[in-house]
């Protein structure tokens, strides 16, 4: 049976190229592993029904020879058993790996998601405007703790995995701001070393958006994607 990930069809401007389901559809890709998808409209309602695969009605869903997954962190590391290359197989490379993943959506996320609220949904509110600079002071202190961690790796558990898409994917959502330029006080940004070479290659792949629910492979980063969906 074909693995199959719920995303959306259609989403706002500021929301292409960040929907979660990004997530699991570069790992397919990295390994080569044949997927479905399952679109819908993200300005409509969910079907009653799909809140019985997802609580909150959120993107995306696996379903896998009847293994049934939500959350994309949970996904990375199901499709991690399939392949070491997404998910080393040694002790503590897959230890690394599961770490670092979980670092992405515990200790750098939240502040992304808090920076996309006060920037898109409370642009322009007198509360956002307050909060912008302490929270881009918090979040780059972060930053700069991850490229201490990094050092001179190329890889945050040593070489590929679940972890990098992770936190490639965290990181782009610091969007327009200085964050990624200025981490680690170095000109060149800590990001890259998780989104190069293979961060650059996925934003090159086919759109995510616009395929039949019975379309098959396909993975990139142009459209269908936003953590706030």
């Amino acid at each position: 049976m074909t693995v199959e990930i719920t995303g959306f069809s259609w989403v706002p401007d500021f929301a292409q190229g960040f929907v979660r389901d990004l997530r699991p559809r570069w790992a397919c890709e990295e390994i080569g592993l044949p997927y479905t998808t399952r679109l819908f409209d993200a300005a409509q309602p969910r079907a009653e029904s799909y809140y019985d695969e997802q609580p909150w009605g959120q993107v995306p869903v696996l379903k896998d020879d009847g293994l049934h997954l939500f959350e994309s962190g949970a996904i990375l590391l199901h499709l991690g058993e399939k392949d070491e290359r997404l998910l080393p197989r040694d002790r503590q490379g897959r230890a690394d790996a599961t770490a670092w993943l979980f670092a992405a959506y515990n200790s750098v996320e939240p502040l992304m998601m808090e920076l996309s609220n006060i920037q898109i949904f409370a642009a322009g509110e007198e509360w956002a405007k307050l909060r912008r600079p302490s929270l881009l002071d918090f979040a780059g202190q972060r930053f700069d703790r991850l490229a201490a961690a990094l050092e001179d790796r190329e890889w945050l558990a040593g070489r590929f995995s679940v972890a990098d898409i992770a936190m490639a994917t965290v990181l782009r959502e610091a969007g327009d701001t200085d964050l990624v330029a200025v981490a680690g006080g170095s000109p060149q940004p800590v990001p890259q070393v998780v989104l190069l070479p293979h961060g650059a290659v996925q934003l090159r792949r086919p759109r995510l958006g616009g395929r039949a629910a019975d379309g098959t492979g396909a993975a990139g980063c142009e459209a269908g994607s936003g953590g706030m969906y």
